[in-house]
């Protein structure tokens, strides 16, 4: 199915800076990776190689969205994009039927010959090296100071979970979702949860509804 651009790649997540961080993220490697559409929160509605499905602020691979996206005759395969590499989520998220598992702490480089592994066949966990963290992407809040896992709670409590709802959502124990809260607050001068959830609603933390087609290719040297 891929063309001359590369594998044919949909970009999806429900928040649109997160999926045009990607898209710049890959944009050296055109040739080998063409990324035709941006989905936030819409169905890939154009013929791809692989819906990369990034699972910020979004149900993890176990849930439905994964199984829809493989459903999905328009998609040939499902690569989940996470930094959350627990074993049982993996394996639900395969049982779901993606063909991949992709860390985010990959660098773009990697990400690349992941998609190209997925694009061939290989169904495996392309993890990075452990006790390294790439910043990767974009998110919001990332010019505030929020780290990516920061800012993904802070998008579930825009979105109304509760702590239990997020340590669910996310796979987080509920102590680690106190902790990213407290450090939430702490990063955008806050001190209640009224006050977390109209800062999110104010700075671009509610969920995006859009697909944007053939996004501009900015041409660059491989790296």
């Amino acid at each position: 199915m891929s063309g001359v651009g590369g594998i044919r790649v949909a970009l999806v997540d429900d928040y649109e800076v997160v999926v045009r961080g990607l898209a710049v993220m890959l944009r050296t490697y055109g040739d080998r990776v063409e990324v035709v559409e941006l989905d936030a929160n819409t169905r890939v509605d154009g013929r791809v190689d692989i819906a990369l499905y990034d699972s910020f602020a979004n149900p993890q691979g176990d849930r439905s969205q994964v199984r829809a996206l493989a459903a999905n005759p328009l998609v040939d395969k499902v690569a989940v994009y996470s930094w959350n590499l627990d074993a049982l989520l993996v394996e639900s998220a395969f049982a779901n039927g993606a063909s991949g598992y992709v860390a985010k702490s990959l660098p773009a480089r990697q990400l690349v010959v992941a998609l190209e592994e997925v694009h061939r066949g290989v169904r495996q966990v392309h993890a990075g090296v452990p006790g390294t963290r790439v910043v990767v992407g974009d998110w919001p809040g990332r010019e505030e100071g929020l780290t990516q896992r920061e800012a993904e709670v802070l998008a579930l409590i825009t979105q109304g979970l509760s702590n239990s709802a997020i340590a669910e959502h996310a796979h987080l124990s509920i102590n680690s979702v106190k902790t990213y809260i407290r450090n939430c607050y702490r990063r955008i001068g806050v001190t209640s949860r009224a006050q977390a959830v109209l800062w999110g609603v104010e700075h671009g933390f509610r969920p995006d509804r859009a697909r944007i087609p053939h996004p501009p290719q900015v041409p660059g040297v491989q790296q």
